[in-house]
Parts: structure tokens; C-alpha cells; sequence
């Protein structure tokens, strides 16, 4: 991977506290035209989910680009997102029960964002029913994690044409094309729009064509661009890629001709050399998500280390071929294998431009609000 260790490198790094994140907003901004590029600088084919962005900062700036429609998936990331200014935002998560209610909630708080959810079934449609909420029905095409399988075209139907007038679209997540062949990419992702632009045309034959259809994470994303069913459909299409804010070591994989580069690294410290052809950084999985797998980084500036399996706060690292190692307390800038989960792992980001530190941003939807969100505060008797 060819990244140029220069564009990362702090003036003054031993003043920082490791680990850290480090986010560039250059490349940030650099990321959100690239994606412009490919949505044909169309903003509004754009619907990011800010699991990744994470940050009101980052969020701020897709809003400044035109990109006014989110995506999320807890109450804390729909709270930021309305709180930022975006206009449209869809939980993109069976949301039930008390998370649905906190749903409400915020909607309540602001009237001016339009929100919706996912649904599946009727039963939870009926839920939704009234409610100041738009609603889309959630597709499985494959990945077989949530919705209705997409060759149930009756069904589908049969539950738009119950959802009435909250009916708003599809959402048609094919996270699982990152298992397809590269070279057979394209092709099979194709396959599965044509069969959704079917579902389309039923949907529309039974008075309930959908307004929008949401599709593409970040692996699938070109691919729906390139779809030309797409360009000039009887409804608003959308791709939900989010990684692309910051990229990751996957997401430069999958789309090596974009223009992307990573965005937010973490910073880490050399603290051992247990082995004349290893060392320990301070970034482990507290620091580095390894949900995606061993190795779990890319260490800017040196291809030739290889990071094992980390622990909670120890990363080690091996030298391959004749490789020199870094010395204890030498820094290193770490690109995550999966940036999402990364970032979440950070109260705080360090803001740099040109090798300078400029700000300390919150990660403001990291995790969860509080579990008694919803609940007033008589309710309960504190410990």
C-alpha cells in the first residue's frame, strides 16, 4: 500500500498522549468530492451513514458539501445528525420498543428533519402507524443479517400497500458483495439490481411505487453508479457508503482508483523490542479495531512490518525480510483495517492540518446514549 508517510507526520509528536486519533480534514474533504465524483457531482445521490463519520465535525462538513441525507444506526448518531443540520436522516435499524420511542422522541425535538426507520413485517409497520415517521422496507439481498428476502415480491408488495401513505421506499443494503470476486464484482451486483428494479415495477403496477431506494455500502458503491437503471429511474436512488469519509485499509482495497486516501489514523508509540525482530506499539484493540481481522493496521511508512494479533492495550509487530525496526519510542501512524469501530474507540480526535495540531473534536455519536434516555427523571431513584 503506497502512502506517503510525509502527509501524516506530526511537527511534534512526543507531546501527544498515545494512543491517539489523528483525523486530516484536508483528506476528509478530499474524500467527500471523490465520492462526489463518482455520485457525478450529485450530492443528493448521496445518503452516508455516519457510523463512520462519527464525528459533528466531520458530519458538518458533508452537510457543507450539499450531502443532506444520512444514515445511521443508534439514537446517538440520529441526535448528532439532527443536531448538525441534516434535513433527512433514516435509522437504518430495526429500532423496537424503547429504542423506537427514543425515536419518537427525537423527531418530536425536531420537527424539521425528516426521519424514518427500517421495517420488515407488518406487525412492526403497524407499530409505526400514525407516528411522525417515514418508513422503508428492508431488504435482504443477501447478506441474510436483517430484512425480507427480495424474491418474496407479494409479500413486499402486499406490506407497501399496508404501510399506505408512511410508505417512503427500499433500502437494499448488499454488504455482502465485499465477498464477491473483484473481478466478478460488477456483474453480480448488476444481477441483483435488475432483480430489484422487478420488485420496483411491481411495487409501482400495485399503486405503491417507493419514492426512494436506497442502496450500495461502500464495496458495492461504483457499481450502483455504474448501473444505468439507475440514471433515470421514477424514483430518487441513493448509495449509503460511509467508510469513504475517512477509508480504511479495506476500502482503499476495494475502490483502488476512487482518489481516496485515509483520513483518520491513530497515532501509537514504540514501548518495546521484546524479540531481536519485533516490537509492541501501545495501540491494541482498544485502540485499533481487530473485529475485521489479523492484520488489523498498515504502519504508514513501513510495508515491511507486519501487526499480529494485538491484545487489550499491546500491539505487536514483526519485522519481514531485512526490515529495520523502529526504536522504543518512535512513533508510528496506523491505518485500521476497519476505521468504523476505530473511531468509535476514541472519546476525542486530534484535528491536523500540515503537520499541526488545530483542534481537539469530541467523537460525539460514539456508542450509545444512555439506556434511561427515554425514561423521565422521576421515574427512577438514582443509586
Amino acid at each position: 500500500m503506497n502512502i506517503d508517510l510525509a502527509t501524516y507526520t506530526l511537527q511534534d509528536p512526543d507531546r501527544i498522549v498515545t494512543p491517539a486519533l489523528l483525523i486530516y480534514p484536508k483528506l476528509v474533504d478530499a474524500n467527500i468530492q471523490a465520492t462526489l465524483r463518482m455520485t457525478g457531482g450529485d450530492p443528493g445521490r448521496w445518503r452516508p451513514h455516519v457510523k463512520t463519520a462519527k464525528l459533528a465535525a466531520t458530519i458538518g462538513r458533508l452537510l457543507a458539501h450539499g450531502v443532506s441525507h444520512l444514515k445511521c444506526a443508534t439514537t446517538l448518531e440520529l441526535l448528532t445528525a439532527c443536531r448538525c443540520g441534516a434535513s433527512d436522516v433514516l435509522v437504518a435499524f430495526a429500532v423496537v420498543g424503547a429504542n423506537a420511542q427514543r425515536v419518537l422522541e427525537i423527531a418530536a425535538q425536531f420537527p424539521g428533519v425528516r426521519i424514518s426507520v427500517l421495517i420488515e413485517n407488518l406487525e412492526q409497520a403497524l407499530a409505526w402507524r400514525g407516528a411522525a415517521a417515514g418508513l422503508f422496507i428492508d431488504l435482504d439481498p443477501g447478506m441474510h443479517r436483517t430484512g425480507i428476502s427480495e424474491d418474496r415480491v407479494a409479500d413486499i408488495v402486499a406490506l407497501a400497500g399496508e404501510i399506505g401513505p408512511q410508505f417512503r421506499g427500499l433500502h437494499y443494503y448488499d454488504g455482502h458483495a465485499s465477498g464477491f470476486p473483484a473481478n466478478d464484482r460488477e456483474g453480480l451486483v448488476h444481477q441483483g439490481y435488475s432483480r430489484l428494479l422487478r420488485l420496483v415495477r411491481a411495487l409501482g403496477e400495485a399503486g405503491s411505487p417507493p419514492a426512494e431506494v436506497i442502496t450500495s455500502g461502500t464495496p458495492a458503491a461504483p457499481f450502483a453508479m455504474s448501473y444505468q437503471g439507475f440514471g433515470n429511474a421514477s424514483f430518487v436512488h441513493r448509495i449509503s457508503a460511509g467508510t469513504v469519509v475517512y477509508n480504511d485499509t479495506t476500502s482503499l482495497g476495494q475502490l483502488p482508483d476512487q482518489g481516496y486516501a485515509p483520513a483518520a489514523v491513530v497515532l501509537s508509540t514504540v514501548v518495546s523490542r521484546p524479540t531481536a525482530r519485533s516490537i509492541t506499539c501501545d495501540a491494541g484493540h482498544k485502540a485499533v479495531s481487530v473485529d475485521a481481522g489479523v492484520p488489523n493496521c498498515f504502519v504508514i511508512g513501513h510495508p515491511a512490518l507486519k501487526p499480529l494479533k494485538p491484545s487489550e492495550e499491546h500491539l505487536p509487530i514483526e519485522a519481514t525480510g531485512e526490515a529495520a525496526l523502529p526504536q522504543i519510542g518512535d512513533k508510528l501512524y496506523l491505518v485500521p483495517r476497519h476505521v468504523c469501530p476505530t473511531v468509535n474507540n476514541f472519546d476525542q480526535a486530534l484535528m491536523i492540518v500540515d503537520g499541526r495540531v488545530i483542534g481537539l473534536e469530541q467523537v460525539t455519536a460514539r456508542g450509545h446514549e444512555s439506556p434511561i434516555a427515554a425514561v423521565p427523571e422521576h421515574a427512577y431513584v438514582p443509586f
